[in-house]
């Protein structure tokens, strides 16, 4: 298990006066953590002053930034071997804090799955519900909470990925995205979250719904592109070939539509530049995990 004092735990917050206070003296109740970053995003109220004084080690955006933003700023100024990412808005506990850090190693990162419980609104749960189905078929990988915030990663992992973060509230999207496909080893604890008790989300569906969809095929073709480009290649084909007998079946000989021509020249090019893709990905995917965990529990055992 890790020790407290080796955490750092990071929370972006704007317009969170209301449970900011509250939150940092949860987490300082809970343990001696190395220490609590409160990244106020440009808030219009007095957020970075509540945070302080409960306790915090407060960085001041000086406008709004963003979710992904705030984190990154957090990130990197960060101490602790380990980095826990949580939310401002009181809904995640301290007290899943050790059971993150507990698997940290030989996990790289912890994600808090919000699977105990979790009533949120049907047309989020929806929409995550999908998020999830699509991010694991392409990852090849079951995610079972894609998007939570409330997570633990070894930090010297993560700084590798800050620049492929986004400025909204698709980081978490892009951190299990990202972690993934590098393969570093990940994994999900299964967690309750609060009720929230003051304000409400600032995430909306369908504007941050289309970035989620755009971010989780931004790591595919960064990681992994045939896995996109082979289906849709695949595809056009299986509609060439569908071309190329409607064209028969129509004209009653052997011909060969210029649609079918089409379709057979468009599948072939996707899949060239799939090929050329993944030569592409496969010289930039660089593994930072520590291996030697391993090796030397497989030498205790030999």
């Amino acid at each position: 298990m890790a020790d407290a004092s080796t955490v750092s735990v990071v929370i972006p917050a704007f317009d969170e006066t209301a449970t900011i206070g509250s939150v940092v003296q949860g987490l300082r109740s809970a343990a001696c953590w190395r220490e609590i970053i409160v990244v106020d995003d440009g808030s219009n109220d007095e957020t970075a002053l509540v945070a302080a004084t409960a306790g915090a080690r407060v960085l001041k955006h000086p406008y709004n930034k963003g979710n992904g933003a705030a984190l990154r700023t957090g990130i990197r100024v960060a101490r602790g071997e380990i980095v826990v990412t949580m939310d401002a808005d009181g809904q995640h506990s301290p007290e899943y804090i050790s059971k993150l850090t507990a698997l940290i190693p030989p996990y790289d990162l912890v994600i808090g799955a919000r699977t105990q419980g979790y009533r949120g609104r049907w047309h989020r749960n929806l929409a995550n519900r999908f998020y999830r189905a699509f991010a694991s078929w392409l990852t090849k990988k079951r995610i079972e909470d894609l998007t939570s915030g409330f997570r633990a990663m070894r930090r010297s992992a993560v700084e590798h990925f800050l620049p492929l973060f986004p400025e909204g509230f698709s980081a978490p999207t892009t951190t299990t995205m990202a972690f993934l496909k590098a393969g570093y080893n990940v994994a999900f604890v299964p967690i309750s979250v609060r009720q929230r008790v003051a304000g409400k989300s600032k995430i909306h569906l369908w504007q941050d719904g289309g970035r989620f969809v755009t971010i989780i095929l931004r790591m595919i073709m960064l990681y992994d592109p045939l896995r996109i480009f082979l289906p849709v290649g695949a595809i056009l084909g299986a509609l060439g070939l569908a071309a190329w007998a409607a064209g028969i079946w129509n004209a009653g000989r052997l011909v060969v539509p210029n649609s079918a021509v089409f379709l057979f020249s468009a599948g072939l090019m996707i899949w060239l530049l799939g090929f050329i893709s993944d030569q592409i990905s496969s010289t930039r995917v660089q593994y930072h995990g520590d291996e030697t965990l391993l090796l030397e529990e497989s030498s205790d055992q030999g």
